[in-house]
């Protein structure tokens, strides 16, 4: 069975393949989306715990990034980071 889009599966649509989810890009139906400015970053892990899509991933330079795949743009990670480092930008 081929792979489909998520805008091609019916409504209500249940896929029944156990631990699938990570075959599914998720991002497409974002409209913006985080920046994150590591020189600003205190390395807190805030954005990381309240990510709801696990989404931001820290890089062996010890620098976080969001996972474009999957972030659904909901800016919890931007609210809740307590230096504000995280801007929302429009999803060009």
């Amino acid at each position: 069975m081929a792979k489909k889009g998520w805008r091609e599966l019916p409504i209500g649509v249940v896929i029944a393949e156990p631990g699938n989810t990570s075959q599914y890009k998720t991002g497409d139906w974002r409209t913006f989306r985080p920046v994150i400015d590591n020189a600003k970053c205190i390395k807190c892990n805030i954005c990381w715990t309240y990510c709801p899509d696990s989404a931001i991933y820290v890089t062996k330079e010890e620098e976080y990034q969001v996972n474009l795949d999957y972030c659904k743009g909901c800016g919890i990670c931007a609210k809740e980071c307590p230096v504000k480092c995280i801007e929302m930008v429009g999803d060009a």
